[in-house]
């Protein structure tokens, strides 16, 4: 079955025709073809009807019409004349709509010296075929043949009524499609290639190197890409209307798509859109990619309480007294925002969408009052979820379903388990250390399971595990790996010490600057490529973000024997995922 993207159930088709030519290509061939509907081709955004994709045969563009044997009037090699509502109607012949549609994908790709042939006769040529054609889904060939159609569309260019029926042997209807190319492709295309194919054509599931850059449009393609895998395209161009969940395991690439989500969400909103999570770090992390993609005027970024505080200042009901316990202050201005909404002093329905990362995170209390905050003319909320990273437990969660709160989750929640952010060898250390806390468990879609994750497989160094004999040769040890891999090409901003407690934060970073490595607290920290620096932050704070190196001190308990409480299992568990390439862990021990 090949893989459709929207997933079929989500388009909004514009004909029969074309729903139809989905469910033939869906059905009729094999897993390794993409194919995708009315997705916006390039910077350009064109909407030709189908793109498929495979890595032996090909790009093909396909343009689909209804029409039928009387609804032609004339046509010619440029033109077609129809019947419309209105009289007859002058419309472009659509194998020349289909073939403007694949010279603009064609002219995008041979920009790539990796997708092109670098010598001979063919150089500067696309390194496999592509071509264009027409489905007629209403018109048989004979109808074809009899209204000579031919004369202005090249007979092996297009696929009729009879040749698409669910009938139809699945060889059969592959034969048709790849007829429509003059030549046969005798190689293969590579799996980077192919992302290079899906980087260059589709510019909205690009990962940038580092969340907040991005490439302008005239700048050649880096030797290495990074896109979204297609089940995280085909789940991000297929979130519906209403509300929708996704439970992802840590690196599954949930923020990933709630920016993509974003992103679609802005071009039609009237309201703004919110954006919600719990950490400080996370959300200007999240807010420097949006506003990297010029979202700013149309997406708003809160952690939490951020946001909550915004709402009593912004409607004049007054902040609570700030004393020494944090906790109740925080707790006291939540309640005093839910008291607000509920006599109407802070008004209901203030957003187009609302968007959470780290639900998990979230009391029942805080999701029931943000449920209201989404206006009911759209209904639009996802939340993203992984009990495995839920780091500030407490009973009340334990007993959580999505219905008490106001979120419709059944038949709209979306399991996410590989994790694609850790080598498999990080993944694999991370896991075993805080295996009591990641046994999978069932739910129904209105509860909450608990994920496993699964690796992407991807090859990289196994974790170091370093004992030092005191605190001083500890500091001096993370010193000289950060500066062996600065030496190494890797920048300093590549780089996190997260930390147990937040009192580490500063006595750790003054060590480094004496060391002559510069850092910065995640509390300064602008998310810019223009800061060059180490990244210090806890535990708590570092979820939904990544660093290829990683290294985490005071670990001296992982391997003396005693098993870590679910808590301290979770917080190592988080910080470990965070590494995208090399991890290092470090303590005080024998």
């Amino acid at each position: 079955m090949a893989v459709l993207i929207p997933a079929i159930g989500t388009c909004t088709f514009d004909s029969g025709g074309e729903r139809r030519l989905a469910e033939r290509l869906e059905a009729k061939l094999e897993d390794d073809y993409f194919c995708w509907y009315n997705v916006a081709l390039g910077p350009a955004a064109l909407h030709p009807d189908f793109i498929v994709f495979h890595p032996r045969r090909g790009l093909l563009i396909l343009e689909v019409k209804d029409w039928r044997a009387r609804t032609i009037v004339a046509a010619d090699r440029t033109h077609f004349t129809i019947h419309a509502e209105r009289g007859p109607l002058a419309v472009e012949n659509p194998l020349e709509q289909a073939r403007h549609y694949a010279h603009a994908a064609v002219d995008l790709l041979q920009r790539d010296p990796q997708l092109v042939f670098s010598g001979g006769r063919e150089a500067g040529k696309l390194m496999f075929p592509w071509s264009c054609g027409v489905v007629l889904p209403n018109l048989t060939r004979k109808q074809f043949d009899e209204g000579g159609l031919g004369e202005v569309i090249p007979p092996q260019r297009v696929i009729c009524q009879d040749e698409m029926r669910e009938s139809v042997e699945p060889e059969a209807f592959q034969q048709r499609l790849w007829e429509m190319f003059p030549l046969p492709f005798k190689g293969a295309l590579s799996l980077p290639q192919i992302d290079r194919v899906r980087w260059h054509l589709f510019p909205e599931v690009r990962i940038q190197p580092r969340q907040g850059d991005l490439f302008a449009a005239d700048e050649p393609p880096p030797d290495l890409v990074q896109v979204m895998d297609l089940q995280q395209e085909q789940l991000a161009r297929s979130l519906g209307e209403g509300h929708r969940v996704i439970h992802g395991v840590a690196g599954s690439g949930k923020t990933l798509i709630l920016g993509y989500r974003a992103e679609r969400l802005a071009q039609a909103a009237t309201k703004p859109i919110l954006v919600l999570c719990y950490n400080e770090s996370l959300a200007r992390r999240i807010d420097a990619t949006l506003r990297a993609k010029g979202l700013e005027h149309k997406v708003q970024t809160h952690h939490f309480h951020q946001w909550c505080r915004a709402q009593l200042v912004a409607y004049n009901v007054g902040l609570p007294e700030r004393g020494e316990d944090l906790d109740a202050f925080f707790a006291d201005m939540v309640d005093r925002v839910i008291r607000a909404v509920e006599r109407g002093q802070i008004p209901a329905a203030q957003y187009d969408a609302i968007l959470i990362d780290e639900g998990h995170d979230f009391r029942p209390e805080w999701l029931k009052l943000v449920v209201q905050m989404v206006d009911p003319k759209t209904n639009s909320l996802l939340v993203l979820y992984d009990d495995a990273q839920s780091i500030y437990g407490d009973e009340k969660r334990k007993k959580f379903s999505f219905r008490s709160v106001g979120i419709q989750a059944a038949g709209r929640t979306t399991i996410l388990k590989i994790n694609y952010r850790n080598t498999d060898a990080i993944l694999r250390f991370a896991r075993d250390i805080a295996q009591s806390i990641l046994k999978p468990s069932e739910a129904d879609d209105d509860g909450v399971p608990l994920l496993a994750p699964q690796s992407a497989g991807r090859p990289g160094k196994a974790p170091e595990i370093v004992k030092l004999p005191n605190r001083f040769d500890e500091n001096g040890f993370i010193a000289k790996r950060l500066k062996e891999a600065h030496r190494q090409g890797l920048a300093w901003q590549d780089m996190a010490l997260i930390c147990r407690y937040n009192k580490d934060l500063e006595s750790r970073g003054s060590v480094l600057e004496k060391l002559g490595i510069p850092a910065v607290s995640f509390r300064d920290a602008t998310h810019s490529r223009q800061e060059d620096k180490v990244t210090l932050i806890t535990m708590h704070s570092c979820k939904g973000l990544e660093f290829p190196l990683v290294v985490i001190p005071g670990t001296e308990r992982i391997d003396g024997g005693d098993e870590l409480d679910a808590q301290e299992a979770k917080l190592l568990y988080v910080a470990m995922t965070r590494a995208t390439q090399e991890l290092v862990l470090c303590g005080v021990g024998a």
